[in-house]
């Protein structure tokens, strides 16, 4: 059965029968209604596949997907290489995400991990990115940018490439297997392989050192993990982008339920301009109908849509979940358009208000602004500039104090009063730093850092270092049994300190 979903303004109950035709259910439902979920008479509970052989088209969206695909594979596949220079003894990769000393190193930023909120605002500001992006234009996202698109567009060109366009692969398909067929199979998916196995590989080497790390795996030197994580990423994607392909899309993927939500009547998607292309007729039909006044739309009929569509879908029956927006129905339509001499866009981007604006004679309106759209903009530049601000002024020093449990504190023979803590001191820089500590709270208290002086404290660059301290307040003080206390870290070079607070304990 089909899985499509039924247009939202169309009752279930009135959805046609399996037997209905395209005629009958444009009839019942106008130009732009979607196609039904016919009940499988088997009792089928899943669409048995149907192999989609997309045709390749030339247009403005394709060439904006080509550009695409060409920049997102160069930076995926290009970045671990890149160099950037942090001093001697630090990693020279531009971004790398160190898992041994727990660092995340993007060009001159560094991410310790207890940074673990940038990570999260950059979370969220990635979502509100793509609930903005399915705001103004549907799922842009998902046929531009979407790592499935981008790879399943890599793997289809290279399909053609190999087999040729959509007619020489329909008989290929249809052909008994022979030395040539063989020849041409093997090589294509000796290619997929190929392409998925850089895939995986390019992924792992953006936790190590590329350069050293692409040297051990060519000698099997590796750690097994970056084999088990290549392996995975080369079954996956050859499986995903070479096999499943737009099921990924419609039945894996959970944006498409989604993204029905994040959307209005006046968000733009691939939509087909029925008022202009109904009633559909050849084009040698169209001149002798028109000419005795009777209705012919622009559409022939010709389905360059469909076989251009990688989903498979008929867009001219409307809107539906397996639409992925990547325009290249557009592309198809706009070529035979260009060739009967009739206007471009008879598919095209727009909106629901547009359909209803035309069909009661009104021009479209394009409202990009509008409440929903304001609200996601504001939110993505609020959380924007807050990450830029906070990353622009964090501190690269931190300190932590952790007071010993037992004994709490210790009497000394002359009567003074001792507490021991272990302080922490993180030193985020590049460099090794010589700090001071201090503490406020305690009047004629003093501190002693066991093995240093409390004036040069060594805290090597780019790492954790704990410190053994001492506080001791002298005999005859006036000592409740909690006193609060503040450590203070300070850089005498650059001005940066932290502080930490704590108690001292007495009888």
């Amino acid at each position: 059965m089909s899985l499509v979903q039924p247009n939202r303004q169309t009752p279930a109950s009135t959805l046609p029968a399996a037997s209905a035709t395209r005629a009958e259910r444009t009839k019942k439902f106008g130009a732009n209604a979607t196609r039904a979920v016919i009940p499988d008479p088997n009792g089928a509970l899943y669409a048995a596949r149907k192999k989609i052989q997309p045709q390749a088209v030339r247009g403005t969206f394709r060439t904006i997907k080509w550009v695409l695909l060409a920049l997102t594979l160069g930076v995926y596949y290009l970045v671990p290489f890149l160099r950037w220079n942090r001093g001697p003894g630090e990693p020279s990769q531009a971004v790398l995400l160190d898992l041994d000393k727990g660092r995340f190193h993007f060009f001159s930023i560094e991410l310790w991990p207890q940074d673990v909120t940038y990570v999260m605002g950059l979370l969220i500001l990635a979502a509100l990115v793509l609930f903005l992006m399915n705001a103004v234009a549907g799922r842009v996202w998902c046929g531009y940018l979407c790592p499935q698109t981008v790879w399943t567009d890599l793997f289809l060109a290279i399909e053609r490439l190999i087999e040729g366009d959509r007619r020489e692969r329909l008989k290929l398909d249809a052909a008994p297997w022979t030395v040539e067929k063989l020849a041409l199979r093997t090589m294509k998916h000796t290619i997929w392989l190929l392409i998925a196995w850089w895939t995986g590989g390019a992924w792992v080497l953006y936790f190590a050192d590329a350069p050293t790390l692409v040297a051990q795996l060519a000698t099997f030197q590796a750690p097994p993990v970056a084999y088990a994580a290549i392996f995975t990423l080369t079954a996956t994607t050859y499986l995903l982008a070479g096999h499943m392909r737009e099921q990924v899309c419609t039945y894996m993927c959970p944006w498409p339920r989604i993204q029905g939500s994040l959307t209005d009547e006046h968000s733009l998607n691939i939509l087909y301009r029925g008022d202009r292309g109904e009633p559909r007729t050849s084009a040698k039909k169209t001149a002798a109908l028109r000419a005795a006044a009777q209705p012919a739309g622009d559409c022939v009929d010709c389905f360059a849509c469909v076989t251009a569509c990688p989903a498979g879908i008929d867009i001219r029956d409307g809107l539906q979940m397996d639409c992925i927006q990547c325009g290249l129905c557009v592309d198809a339509c706009d070529t035979v358009m260009g060739r009967l001499g009739r206007p471009h866009g008879l598919i095209a981007y727009d909106t629901e208000a547009n359909v209803r604006r035309r069909a009661q004679g009104l021009p479209p309106v394009l409202r990009i602004v509008r409440p929903r759209t304001v609200l996601y903009g504001v939110l993505v530049a609020a959380i924007s500039g807050f990450m830029l601000y906070s990353l622009a002024t964090r501190s690269f020093t931190g300190l932590s104090v952790l007071h010993d449990r037992n004994p709490l504190f210790v009497t000394l023979s002359d009567g003074s009063v001792r507490n021991g803590y272990t302080v922490r001191v993180v030193n985020k820089r590049l460099a090794q730093r010589r700090l001071s500590l201090a503490v406020d709270g305690l009047p004629e208290v003093r501190l002693e850092v066991v093995g240093g002086t409390p004036d040069d404290l060594v805290v090597t660059s780019d790492s954790t270092q704990e410190f053994r301290v001492l506080l001791f307040a002298p005999a005859g003080a006036k000592l409740a049994a909690s006193v609060p206390v503040t450590f203070r870290l300070a850089d005498p070079e650059t001005g940066e300190g932290a502080s930490a607070n704590d108690y001292f304990k007495g009888p």
